[in-house]
């Protein structure tokens, strides 16, 4: 088991390099324009008015960019960290099984005395931790060059938005693990849940432009994903990551139920 979860680290190895060195290198120079944002807030702010309050609370603009808390979930919380979220947890949850039995290679791990569920177990967990690199990285890093800046952000604050961000990609790759197994195919569980995801989004967006329909919003993932009250107030995402963490054991444990039972016959 151990080897299967080596193996699986060095497989996702160049993915979490690449996609977190450009990560990181977004959030640096995001928190360098903090103190733009903080000199010119009056002027932003008279610019913001100018579009809907609804379409701006769909981006986390609630309030001015010069707020610590706005101002991450802004370019990071809701511009950058769902999409690679989305991205790396799809290519990672789908490889496995969806690719690795397109590409023959399933067959090598699966003949061993190493039984089924240990050995996506082991996968699992490896996932886990790449996704857990890429979301410390991320946060870390905009952190780093926020307190260079003068930007008020509180590590302890930090490290509970960075498990937010990793329980979420945790959410959505296990998501895409047991359709991976179902489907047996990486366009397919990775389509559904990139459009999954797009609805919940659009649900999210609609919700806060539409008052009357403030509940949908209740059904969008990203509105679980509230990362001003944790850095302005100190509230802690108990709920948000509950939720994230029934998802993901709900997921992946079902994954490596299906996947000990599915015929992977062609």
């Amino acid at each position: 088991m151990k080897t299967a979860f080596l193996f699986e680290l060095r497989r996702d190895r160049g993915l979490i390099v690449a996609i977190t060195a450009m990560a990181v290198v977004y959030a640096g120079v995001m928190a360098w324009f903090w103190p733009i944002m903080r000199d010119n807030s009056a002027l932003i702010e008279q610019y913001m008015n100018v579009f809907p309050p609804g379409l701006m609370a769909a981006f986390g603009m609630e309030g001015s960019l010069a707020d610590p808390g706005v101002f991450y979930t802004t370019y990071i919380g809701s511009m950058l960290w769902p999409v690679l979220a989305a991205l790396v947890g799809i290519v990672l949850a789908t490889r496995p099984v969806a690719v690795d039995l397109e590409r023959g290679f399933l067959e090598l791990p699966i003949t061993t005395a190493l039984s089924r569920g240990r050995y996506l177990g082991a996968v699992i967990a490896a996932q886990a931790c790449a996704l857990a690199v890429l979301a410390f990285a991320t946060v870390l890093s905009f952190w780093v060059a926020a307190t260079i800046a003068g930007a008020p952000y509180e590590f302890a604050r930090v490290i509970v938005l960075a498990l937010l961000a990793w329980a979420l990609a945790c959410a959505i790759c296990a998501s895409a693990a047991i359709l991976s197994v179902v489907t047996l195919s990486r366009a397919v569980a990775g389509g559904i849940v990139a459009a999954a995801l797009l609805g919940m989004y659009l649900l999210n967006v609609v919700a806060q432009m539409t008052p009357d329909l403030g509940g949908l919003a209740d059904l969008s993932v990203f509105h679980y994903l509230r990362t001003t009250p944790l850095i302005d107030r100190g509230d802690l995402p108990v709920v948000e990551l509950s939720l994230f963490a029934l998802i993901s054991v709900v997921g992946w444990g079902l994954a490596v139920w299906a996947f000990r039972r599915r015929n992977l016959a062609p």
